[in-house]
Parts: C-alpha cells; sequence; structure tokens
C-alpha cells in the first residue's frame, strides 16, 4: 500500500506544477481533466500526509521517553504515544476505503426502470408503490425526477414505468435496488381478505452521455406509431411515438409519453444508450460475480432482493437480513437505513477481496 501511495503523492505533486503551467491554463479541457484528476486523488493525499506527520510524532515521543526518564513526563508521553497510535490506525483504515475502486458511473442520473411482475393488478399497483417510493427518496435528497416512458393499468397501476432521477451520485444511491421486490399484502382487489404475494423488477441504469456509449446510426431501426392511452387530442391521430430497435443486440426501447416525435426519439436514445452500457458491464463482470455472489450490487434481475410485508409492518432486504418495522415510512421514501447498510456492507465485501 505504501509504493501505492507514495505514487498517488508523485503523481499529486506533479498536477499540482502542470496547473500552475501558464500553457495549460490556456487549455481550458486540459486543465479541467487535470483539475478533475487532482480533486479526485486529494482526499488520498491528505489522509497519506496526515499518516506521515503521525508517524513522525510518534517517533519523536518515543525519543522522548529514552532520553527522559522523569515519572511524570514518561506518563504523559506514553498517553500522547497512545492517542497517536490510536490516530495512526483509524488513518490507515481510512485510506483503505479510500483505495477501493471507484465506480466511474457512481455521480451519474439514473433510469429506474419498474416491471409488474407476477400477481396481475395487483402486482401493477405494486409497482406504482414503488414509484412513489423513489420519487419521495429522491424529493428528499433534492435530486429532480421526470417519467420518461410509462404504460399504466386502469386502477392506477402500472406495468411499466421508467422514472428518470437527476441528481449528484444518484447511481451511487440507488444502485443497490436492481432486482425483484415483493409485496405481501390482501390487494384491494381481493374481497375474500386473503394475503396474496405479488412482485415487480425493478432495473437501475445508469444515464451516460453519448461519448459514454457510441451508437451507429445504420444499427438502428426506427419506427413510428400513434400513442395510446391518456395524452390528449394527439394520442391516435399521429405518429409521435417512437420504437427504436439496436439491430446488433435485440434491445429495444420504445417511448410515446411526449407530443413530439422528435422528443420522443431523445428520450428512447437516452433510455437504449443506459441500457447499452448496462448490458455490457452485465457481461462484462458475469463471471466475477459469479465467483462473490454475496456481493451486494451484482445487478442480477432474477434475484428477489426485498420483501415488503403488509401484515407485519415488516421490510426485509434478503442480501444483507436486514429487516425493519417501519413500511409505511419506506414506502414513503425512507430509504437511507437500507441505502447506508447496503452501501456498508458493499464497502466490507471490497475490503475482504483486497485484503483489507
Amino acid at each position: 500500500m505504501r509504493d501505492k501511495l507514495a505514487m498517488i503523492e508523485q503523481r499529486y505533486d506533479e498536477l499540482e506544477q502542470l496547473l500552475s503551467n501558464p500553457a495549460v491554463l490556456e487549455k481550458r479541457d486540459e486543465w479541467m481533466n487535470l483539475s478533475k484528476e487532482m480533486a479526485s486523488i486529494s482526499p488520498v493525499v491528505e489522509l497519506y500526509r496526515r499518516l506521515k506527520q503521525v508517524e513522525r510524532e510518534i517517533e519523536e515521543a518515543q525519543e522522548m521517553l529514552t532520553d527522559n526518564k522523569e515519572a511524570d513526563m514518561e506518563a504523559y508521553v506514553k498517553d500522547e504515544v497512545e492517542a497517536l497510535e490510536q490516530e495512526k490506525e483509524k488513518i490507515k483504515s481510512e485510506l483503505k476505503e479510500e483505495l477501493l475502486p471507484k465506480d466511474p458511473y457512481a455521480e451519474k442520473n439514473v433510469f429506474i426502470e419498474i416491471r409488474a411482475g407476477t400477481g396481475g393488478e395487483e402486482a401493477a399497483l405494486f409497482a406504482a408503490d414503488l414509484l412513489k417510493m423513489y420519487s419521495r427518496y429522491a424529493e428528499q435528497k433534492n435530486y429532480k425526477t421526470e417519467i420518461v416512458e410509462s404504460h399504466p393499468t386502469d386502477i392506477g397501476g402500472y406495468k411499466e414505468v421508467i422514472l428518470g432521477i437527476e441528481g449528484k451520485g444518484a447511481y451511487s444511491r440507488l444502485k443497490f435496488e436492481s432486482g425483484v421486490h415483493r409485496v405481501q399484502r390482501i390487494p384491494s382487489t381481493e374481497s375474500g381478505g386473503r394475503i396474496h404475494t405479488s412482485a415487480a423488477t425493478v432495473a437501475v441504469l445508469p444515464e451516460v452521455e453519448e461519448v459514454d456509449v457510441e451508437i451507429n446510426p445504420q444499427d438502428l431501426r426506427i419506427d413510428t406509431f400513434c400513442a395510446t392511452g391518456p395524452g390528449g387530442q394527439s394520442v391516435n391521430t399521429t405518429q409521435s411515438a417512437i420504437r427504436i430497435t439496436h439491430l446488433p443486440t435485440g434491445l429495444v426501447v420504445s417511448c410515446q409519453d411526449e407530443k413530439s416525435q422528435l422528443q420522443n426519439k431523445e428520450k428512447a436514445l437516452r433510455i437504449l444508450r443506459s441500457r447499452l452500457l448496462d448490458k455490457y458491464i452485465s457481461e462484462q463482470t458475469a463471471e466475477v460475480a459469479e465467483t462473490r455472489k454475496t456481493m451486494v450490487g451484482s445487478g442480477d434481475r432474477s434475484e428477489r432482493i426485498r420483501t415488503y410485508n403488509f401484515p407485519q409492518n415488516r421490510v426485509t432486504d434478503h442480501r444483507i437480513g436486514l429487516t425493519l418495522h417501519k413500511l409505511e415510512l419506506v414506502l414513503n421514501g425512507d430509504l437511507e437505513e437500507i441505502i447506508e447498510e447496503l452501501s456498508a456492507n458493499e464497502r466490507a465485501e471490497q475490503l475482504k477481496e483486497t485484503g483489507g
């Protein structure tokens, strides 16, 4: 670890010199990229320099113990050394976390795709509950939200709905939500009062720019059709809805929520870029994920990750064995405790893998 820290510190010093170079200052893009790199390693360098300072102070204190045998002074210095040793261990622990691999998409905006699973109309109503849960959470975090695409049912549920969430760190907070969400309750559609189990699937995709995922226009088949469902005069009268098929992968994205064909096309392309990136990441990490089944956030869409039990006012996240008896609060967007536990578990798993 020391060699790596020394190299990072050396790079930091190089960046300081480069950023003060007039020739670099004139090149805005280069200056911005170097500034971002420097900001990204700054926390590590600060901790490393503090670690070296603490180690020097420990060494000086131990020399004082050797040179000075007065009882009062010896007790004072020993206390000082003990406090410094504790700080040293704390800094080393923080450095290990800082050196963990960073998710390149952590700061990205996200698309949350929610689809009704088993359970018919009750599953569609549960999908609507999940949409409300993520919307409320985003509101609490001061993120912006937008319904990108939706297929509502007649009684207020959703066969499928895509929620766009814009805000710094949105993906890092919500990436753990991918998987199967299960609900146990008496449906409003059930006259006999029996508890039913239904499910909905959630996929969290980082929103990426054109430079992140390049799409060849020749690989796309674009079809237009009339929008269906609520939407005003343009519904069923104009060819405003868009369906884009990515021929090499077979991925299909349709969008009809906007009245303008161009707006629907732009939205569909945004979703397609994110799905292509998600497919690429899934394929790239499939072999690794197979060898570390305990890793949270593998993105396995078939994995049952959480149960919402209404009779017992209980929410259980099966990946980490976390149970909370505050179902109503969770469905109103109080997800922070669950997300913090999942994040902590991910860091612990990464530290294990790196021998930390």
